[in-house]
């Protein structure tokens, strides 16, 4: 049975969206990062980066949450367009702008807004990085003014990518984000909606992973406030 290492942050949560869109069968194991479990040395015998998602298949090794989202794809045969080179293409692109620009830099808007010490000055990197979110997420939002999906009119794997963290951009650009997007709210209200999401969101509650950001949670999520890089 795959085996999926994951915690309830976005990128694990739109691998669980698509194993539970799919009915693929699957063992849940939790990683509570919070904890320092993602350095524990049978986890980074599958994962040398630290991070979660994994996932074990029968001995097949995948990590990162949207080469995971592929793999499953071409492996099931679910969740890709009509088969064409156009379609391949618009897969590819927007699959990989989500994994290269949209998760990343939402990623440290969240952490510049909400987790860097309130004791440092990080004005330039908050800017930049509400910045960069917001650019991402108009292109996003432009792009589905004219398609109902992010490839045509087939719900797939990018869509699945681009929910775990769109739905997340109140928290990372302010309360007001959704409102300047509406064309992306109008997608993650629609996946949102769908039972396997409701399943995928709830997956974390079977777990009691650590609540509190303590100071030994913030080291093992935040290992660069230990370390000065010249």
């Amino acid at each position: 049975m795959l085996k999926f290492y994951f915690n309830g942050s976005p990128n694990p949560t739109k691998v669980a969206l698509f194993l539970e869109e799919s009915g693929i069968a699957y063992e849940a194991v939790a990683i509570d990062t919070r904890k320092g479990d993602q350095f524990k040395p049978e986890f980074l015998q599958i994962n040398p980066n630290a991070k979660v998602p994994v996932i074990d298949d029968d001995g097949t090794t995948v990590f990162d949450s949207n080469a995971i989202l592929l793999y499953l794809a071409e492996k099931t045969g679910k969740f890709l367009p009509p088969t064409s080179a156009k379609n391949r293409a618009q897969l590819l692109s927007w699959l990989l702008f989500v994994a290269s620009g949209v998760g990343p830099y939402t990623g440290q808007a969240v952490h510049f807004k909400h987790f860097a010490p309130k004791d440092q000055n990080h004005d330039y990197a908050h800017n930049r990085y509400q910045y960069e979110g917001h650019r991402h997420l108009k292109i996003v939002d432009a792009h589905l003014a004219a398609h109902r999906y992010m490839v045509g009119d087939t719900y797939t794997i990018v869509d699945m990518a681009l929910w775990g963290w769109a739905r997340m951009a109140p928290f990372a650009l302010g309360d007001d984000a959704f409102a300047k997007y509406p064309n992306l709210k109008r997608l993650v209200d629609e996946i949102s909606a769908r039972p396997a999401a409701a399943r995928a969101l709830a997956l974390k509650d079977k777990f009691a992973f650590k609540a509190d950001l303590d100071e030994e949670a913030r080291g093992f999520m935040f290992g660069h406030q230990k370390t000065k890089v010249a």
